[in-house]
């Protein structure tokens, strides 16, 4: 008997949708579309960009981890500059490259995400968060700067991701590790930074008790550091004052 087949295209990029009518009852199907990038990463075992400063926040058509590594566009740049970036920056912008990956979000689903990395560190994010998200590690958000106009306090209060931004070290006037790009805030709220008195961002309060493991919370021995450690980042929860239970980084 004759099968017939609809095969319909929604209208997100890349999404297909392959239905068979059968008398019995209807089979559905879905194949991933290839992301275009500079270079695409293969998916480790496990398990819609926007154009804004917001960054992507859709979500990937599988639930397979993907990721590119591309030039900051044209587009992005101009968005960067005189917010993330300006000139007397360390790097240049083409010393820069645009990751989007999937991250395993709090609401148990995929989510497609942006950083900014310094090029020679992109490679090991990915295959950071490659593990993360096989572990189901779970993210908030993960937003470009530019979307808190380029401010980190305001990023940190909003629990984002994020890595470059053309900035100080907090109350320093020299440069942060962030901006060379090769520094990454994760799950600011729940992993505060602790300078002094102060409890940054001051949501993470609720989360300072270490002991009391919680989704999102990175501890010494887990999943993020050993992942970290692997590619040679160093964690700001093992300083010895001024704990910064969010931050990684690897030497400019």
């Amino acid at each position: 008997m004759a099968v017939p087949i609809v095969i319909a295209r929604l209208a997100r990029p890349g999404w297909f949708v392959a239905v068979l009518t059968l008398t019995l009852g209807v089979a559905a199907g879905c194949e991933p579309a290839q992301r275009v990038g500079e270079e695409r990463s293969p998916a480790p075992q496990p398990g819609s960009a926007s154009p804004s400063a917001g960054g992507a926040v859709g979500s990937p058509p599988t639930e397979q981890f993907e990721s590119t590594i591309a030039a900051i566009p044209p587009a992005m740049a101009a968005e960067m500059t005189g917010v993330s970036w300006r000139p007397g920056c360390p790097v240049a912008l083409s010393d820069l490259r645009l990751v989007r990956l999937t991250y395993w979000g709090f609401d148990n689903a995929p989510h497609q995400g942006e950083l900014i990395v310094h090029a020679q560190a992109a490679p090991a994010i990915v295959r950071v968060f490659g593990k993360l998200y096989a572990a189901r590690f779970p993210i908030h958000k993960m937003r470009r700067v530019d979307a808190y106009g380029g401010n980190d306090l305001d990023s940190m209060a909003d629990d984002n991701t994020s890595m470059f931004n053309c900035r100080n070290a907090y109350g320093s006037t020299r440069w942060s590790v962030h901006a060379f790009g090769r520094a990454i805030d994760i799950n600011t709220v729940e992993n505060p930074y602790l300078p002094g008195r102060l409890v940054l961002p001051p949501a993470g309060a609720a989360y300072l008790d270490r002991r009391n493991v919680r989704p999102g919370m990175i501890v010494s021995g887990d999943v993020v550091t050993q992942a970290f450690a692997a590619e040679g980042f160093r964690w700001g929860g093992d300083w010895t004052s001024a704990k910064d239970y969010q931050h990684f980084e690897v030497n400019p």
